[in-house]
């Protein structure tokens, strides 16, 4: 099946990893060039035993510039905006905004605001990319995006090390794309450009029975 095949340009990458996520992160980034067309806002649940730099960790592997934004700081294209230590980031008016808002899933950063604002923000422009985790944190956002006209991906949860995020999405949301890690850049560089991808049908799951609330 083809993704994008309105061949709008997605040129807003939002992604989402928690444990095992790291990993997945760096091998997505070494794929991007140095000439990748759209900005890109990532959240990453960090261990409080972590104390390494994540910006520094992450710029090691790829073209793009890494940077941990200030409060408002523009979106610009060909740079990687890292959420913060123990605050919240959220796209807004084309801007990227840094709070220290109560937890959701019991964390700070969480990826379902950014994945929300985003959506809100940018709509069908937008790409959401949900990598290695567990819970289900970004499954509402994920909803929030594709209901905004945007593109939802995630990683293959049989690669993933901890699955739970990305099986999640798949069960109770019906994703676009499921594919490993390793072909996850091809695609975002693609959607960028207005392009299309060709896909395996993803499988579908159940529609939630749950709240999809947010979660303290």
């Amino acid at each position: 099946m083809l993704v994008n095949e309105e061949r709008i340009r997605r040129d807003l990458v939002t992604i989402g990893a928690s444990a095992g996520g790291v990993e997945g992160l760096c091998s997505l980034f070494s794929q991007l060039a140095a000439d990748f067309p759209g900005a890109i806002a990532a959240v990453v649940h960090r261990s409080p035993l972590f104390g390494g730099d994540l910006a520094a960790v992450l710029g090691r592997t790829t073209a793009l510039a890494v940077v941990e934004p200030a409060d408002g700081e523009l979106l610009q294209p060909q740079r990687i905006y890292l959420a913060p230590r123990d605050m919240h980031m959220v796209v807004e008016d084309g801007r990227v905004r840094v709070n220290r808002g109560p937890k959701e899933h019991h964390t700070r950063p969480a990826v379902d605001p950014l994945f929300s604002s985003a959506a809100a923000a940018d709509g069908p422009g937008v790409v959401g990319v949900l990598l290695s985790g567990g819970g289900d944190d970004g499954l509402r956002g994920l909803i929030a995006i594709k209901a905004a006209g945007g593109i939802s991906i995630v990683q293959d949860p049989a690669e993933a090390r901890h699955p739970s995020m990305p099986r999640n999405a798949i069960v109770y949301h019906h994703v676009d794309a499921v594919l490993p890690v390793g072909r996850i850049g091809a695609a975002l560089t693609a959607l960028a450009k207005g392009g299309s991808v060709e896909v395996e049908a993803p499988p579908t799951g159940p529609r939630p029975s749950f709240s999809l609330r947010r979660r303290a």
